[in-house]
């Protein structure tokens, strides 16, 4: 496995270089963006540039107890990469699998860690992007000048989660935490417990906590839909004893998990009261008898507006019927000395609370824009297919899907990003940007994303921050891998859309 000590940021370089690509981000689009750069331009000089530590991006941020995928890894996983392992796999195996994308593709020296991106700024006279890097190691200021600039750094600030502001919270005499900034001393055993929140982090986090903390209770405002699926899909039991090649095992696997998501998102339009009675029915069979599951696990909106998050084993469930954990469904009146004050008038005794209440959305890691000179407002400009922004030169950005694995969509990405820079040196253009022209030029500009598709907290709350989409293609950015595993891959680098010169 490839660790940190094999990056290059320790080698000598000038305060000044050029690049063909800079690629923002060694997490998973990063480092898928990196192989399909060193597969297809195998002449060019590129660099991924990650502000933290290591590679994996969520898989780094993320160290908390129980810390694992919430989507099936063999769509998580890259399509170029059989996995191997379960089909819901820990951070670490999953930090395990990106390291060996990293060793056998020789991706180590192109990688340079704690390079913070502090701006970037493009010239349409050089044709080019000028990048200012803090280099945190030797406190020094790095430029960069490249042609084409790929964002791969996810959509969220792993700086700093969310966390609301509550009354009381400073007389509260026991520990605050939260998860993406998990203190790797933190002592809970035999602690009374209280997670805020129900979403994948809380479910992945209570069932850990439970085996040694005296007691952990869910505190949730609203209840969240959860899964109950196998650690292992059923038909991997029954294919490993052929002894597959691994490319057929991971392709066969990888079409069962599309095929069974397929369903479940098509029933969340077309059957959402059949597919809510189904997921209550799966945890009202696995929770003790007479426990109100319609209070604590029947969300008011549709099943997939919000994710729905995976309990391995029903292990949420489990640790619920044991005693171990137990589910409040009410709002925080303040916190005191000794828990939380609920507004029903029931005391939530703590020694640790733990602030599972989601992240802050971050797009292109806060990095300040602009174009000859003038700083961009992304919200004045609309997404060209989910894939680079209208009115932005040589800038492709990745984002994967909400409802589907996030690597589908970063595959798909990747191979489109490339057929683009393919047909620019095939015409020697050496500018591509994404051009409104014609009856497009005039139409709505619409929220990035459509509250009544989707509807999480933090898409919510960065609405206004965010680029906007059109109401047809190629300005809409879609979110259902159904549409797009068609659409993408068909789509020609020439359209009238994308502008070159």
């Amino acid at each position: 496995m490839t660790t940190e000590t094999s990056r290059d940021a320790d080698a000598p370089r000038q305060a000044t270089e050029h690049l063909d690509f800079l690629v923002i981000g060694a997490g998973i689009s990063g480092i898928g963006a990196a192989w399909h750069l060193r597969q297809r331009f195998a002449d060019s000089r590129f660099a991924v540039l990650e502000a933290m530590d290591g590679f994996g991006g969520t898989w780094w941020t993320h160290r908390y107890p129980g810390a694992r995928s919430d989507s099936d890894l063999y769509t998580y996983g890259y399509g170029f990469k059989p996995w191997r392992g379960r089909s819901i796999a820990t951070a670490d195996q999953i930090r395990g699998y990106l390291g060996e994308v990293i060793e056998e593709n020789g991706l180590a020296p192109h990688i340079r860690y704690g390079h913070k991106v502090l701006r970037a700024d493009w010239s349409s006279q050089d044709e080019r992007w000028t990048v200012r890097v803090a280099r945190a190691s030797r406190g020094e200021t790095l430029t960069i000048t490249t042609r084409f600039l790929w964002m791969c750094s996810g959509y969220y600030d792993h700086g700093q989660g969310h966390t609301p502001q509550w009354p009381g919270t400073q007389d509260f005499a026991g520990r605050v935490v939260h998860p993406q900034h998990w203190p790797q001393d933190l002592d809970y055993a035999g602690k009374k417990v209280v997670v805020i929140g129900s979403g994948a982090t809380a479910a992945t986090l209570i069932p850990a906590l439970a085996e040694t903390a005296g007691h952990v209770t869910m505190l949730q405002r609203s209840p969240t839909f959860f899964a109950a699926e196998p650690w292992e899909h059923p038909l991997e039991a029954q294919l490993r004893p052929l002894n597959l090649p691994d490319e057929w095992f991971h392709e066969i696997m990888r079409r069962a998990h599309i095929a069974k998501s397929a369903e479940v998102v098509r029933m969340s339009f077309e059957q959402p009261e059949d597919l809510r009675a189904f997921l209550i029915e799966q945890a009202r069979a696995r929770l003790p008898e007479g426990f109100d599951v319609a209070r604590h696990f029947n969300p008011g909106y549709r099943p997939w507006q919000q994710r729905v998050a995976v309990v391995p084993d029903g292990d949420l469930f489990t640790a619920i019927r044991d005693g171990k954990a137990s589910v409040v469904t009410d709002t925080i009146e303040r916190f005191d000395a000794t828990g939380i004050q609920l507004t029903g008038g029931e005391h939530l005794d703590a020694d640790i609370v733990v602030t599972a209440t989601g992240f802050n959305m971050r797009f292109f890691g806060g990095i300040p824009f602009s174009l000859d000179g003038e700083p961009v407002d992304f919200t004045r400009h609309v997404t060209y297919r989910g894939v680079m922004v209208q009115g932005i030169p040589n800038m492709a950005y990745t984002l994967g899907y909400f409802r589907w694995s996030w690597t589908l969509r970063s595959d798909m990405v990747c191979d489109l990003v490339c057929r683009v820079i393919e047909h620019m040196r095939e015409h020697g253009h050496t500018v591509v940007e994404p051009t409104l022209a014609g009856q497009d030029a005039g139409m709505p500009r619409l929220p990035w994303m459509d509250s009544a598709n989707f509807n999480a907290g933090y898409v919510m709350r960065a609405q206004n921050e965010l680029f906007r989409q059109g109401d047809r293609s190629p300005w809409k950015h879609l979110l259902e891998y159904g549409e797009e595993s068609t659409l993408l891959p068909a789509v020609q680098p020439q359209e009238e859309a994308l502008a070159y010169r």
